[in-house]
């Protein structure tokens, strides 16, 4: 069975099989391939099986489809071995799992006496002196700084390890114009390494020939002395005799630098040129070894920044567990206190008792009711279910929802909605909790026997968008209180509150590509606006736009 594999990416390691007959859909819909990378659009791209053959065709995506580094903007067949990239998602079309896990390295590790190599020179990153030796020594200082530049910019955009690496490489191919090239992560070349960016000139045709033969021991002088090795290959091994083969395996001049930062290494960068009348330079030897190290600089400083971010995810844990508790140990002791009221009265046969305690105990149940949908609208990815939607039904829903505990609060609740708004793709579930989130939130506010909550829907053509508002003539909020409303588990309501509510429905409707805003004077009440987009073209296409990539010479992805 054929699978997508993914190799970049948010979802990176996830393997998707492909059913023999039936079309797939890769995007973040409900009913795609289920990618969580923003880049990728709702509706991205689809695969369709033909007569034991596969098609891609991009479905107007906003960042574009690409197979093997080319855009597609047809129906292109595929072929085991494909690169499929959808946004920052690379996905490789090929074999089953089974058989996948028995795929061969791209990386071919080769002791002395097999590969016959000739150490030219080597070079240690850590010198004082880095300056180019070059007929003009002016400009290859020039040129030396601007690559150094290039790179500083690049490693300093990133917090992903493939992209940092994957731009690496880029820039190596750029500079160096090698014809092979490989990251290997690890710091032990007796132990399994990582190859975790391979890079080829020209695709190559089958998996063997994409293999890459390098010197055992120049990844271990590489890894240990922690220097840069320049070397060429003589290509004495009978072996190559056949012709295509010295073409195919032999490697005429190749560089092998260490990626390093103060005492730490991470792995080698090495390139490779198969051309008889080239070979690589020692100031090449020199730039290349700068190269590991700002990689290796780089690599450190994104260890530094998920080791603070694993601690800030404890330290929120750790918060949200605690009011969590807190909230939910009120709400208990409510529903311990009607449930205790409703055994007595069971007790005595007194129905008119037991009355007077069902409604602590109703009322306890709708606020854990509504903190375990918050918790788990707040917890969750993004993921929407999109359907046109009766904004002035949903509107009649939630009053029906919230009336009873209007009535015994003696609150009004008046509707004003507008007869020309047309039903919006919305999704209807997610939009009911935030609208209640934010009525709720108003009934808490405004006082008995007294209070008034006005709803009203507006609908705006020109600006492709509806708006559903809830005022209040409540106490209002404190204007430097405006924001603090909307972060989590910040509540004003004492026991009563969980501080979910609000930050729940801006999620919501940020989801949707709508916006929340909050308008209020103390004394005077409060007016929270829903704006919600008619349009969601724009939107579907994908929560992040990319750069469209120049045209290439040469494949950019990962072969495998």
């Amino acid at each position: 069975m054929l699978v997508l594999h993914v190799l970049q990416g948010p979802d990176r390691g996830k393997k998707f099989r492909l059913p023999e007959h039936e079309p797939q859909l890769i995007g973040r819909s409900s009913e795609a391939l289920p990618i969580t990378d923003s880049t990728v659009s709702r509706r991205h791209a689809e695969l369709t099986p033909d007569n034991g053959t596969w098609h891609l065709r991009d479905l107007d995506s906003a960042n574009g489809t690409f197979v093997n580094g080319h855009a597609i903007t047809g129906r292109e067949q595929l072929s085991p071995g494909d690169q499929i990239k959808c946004g920052n998602t690379l996905l490789i079309f090929g074999m089953g799992p089974d058989e996948d896990d028995r795929r061969p390295s791209p990386i071919r590790l080769m002791d002395e006496e097999t590969l016959d190599v000739t150490v030219h020179s080597t070079s240690d990153p850590n010198a004082e002196s880095m300056v180019l030796a070059s007929p003009d020594p002016l400009r290859g200082a020039r040129d030396h700084l601007r690559v150094i530049y290039e790179l500083t910019a690049l490693t300093a955009s990133t917090f992903n390890r493939d992209e940092l690496l994957g731009a690496v490489m880029d820039l190596v191919f750029t500079e160096f114009r090698p014809d092979r090239g490989f990251v290997l992560l690890g710091d032990d070349p007796a132990a399994p390494l990582d190859a975790a960016v391979v890079r080829y000139r020209e695709r190559p045709k089958t998996v063997d020939e994409g293999r890459i033969p390098v010197s055992r021991t120049i990844i271990q002088h590489a890894l240990q002395q922690r220097t840069g090795v320049l070397s060429t290959n003589a290509m004495n091994d009978t072996r190559f005799e056949a012709g295509d083969s010295v073409r195919d395996y032999g490697i005429r001049s190749a560089i092998c630098v260490p990626i390093v930062a103060g005492q730490r290494i991470f792995g080698v960068i090495n390139i490779d040129s198969q051309m008889a009348d080239f070979t690589f330079s020692e100031p090449q030897l020199q730039l290349l070894g700068a190269i590991g190290q700002h990689a290796g600089l780089a690599l450190l400083s994104l260890e530094v920044v998920e080791s603070r971010m694993q601690t800030e995810r404890l330290a929120a844990m750790g918060q949200t567990v605690a009011s969590l508790s807190h909230s939910i140990k009120n709400i208990l002791q409510g529903l311990r206190g009607g449930a205790d009221a409703v055994e007595l009265a069971l007790n005595k046969g007194d129905l008119d008792l037991a009355k007077e305690g069902w409604p602590i105990l109703a009322r306890n149940l709708d606020r854990i009711l509504n903190l375990t949908l918050n918790m788990l609208v707040y917890s969750r990815p993004g993921t929407l279910d999109i359907e046109l939607g009766d904004l002035n039904a949903l509107v009649g829903e939630v009053r029906d929802l919230v009336m009873p505990q209007c009535d015994r609060k003696r609150v009004g609740l008046l509707l004003d909605l507008a007869d020309d708004v047309p039903p919006i793709p919305i999704d209807v579930n997610g939009m009911h909790q935030a609208l209640v989130n934010v009525v709720m939130n108003a009934l808490e506010a405004v006082a008995s026997r007294g209070g008034v909550i006005t709803i009203a829907t507006r609908y705006e053509p020109a600006e492709h968008r509806a708006r559903i508002s809830v005022s209040d003539n409540g106490p209002g909020i404190e204007p430097a209180r405006h924001e603090l409303v909307f972060e989590a588990f910040n509540s004003s309501k004492g026991q009563r509150g969980t501080g979910l509510g609000l930050p729940v429905t801006r999620k919501i409707l940020a989801e949707h590509g709508g916006t929340v805003d909050l308008e209020s004077v103390p004394g005077r009440g409060t007016t929270v606006t829903m704006t919600i987009p008619t349009d969601r073209r724009a939107i579907d296409a994908g929560e992040t736009q990319l750069p469209r990539p120049r045209p290439v010479d040469r494949i950019d992805e990962d072969d495998f």
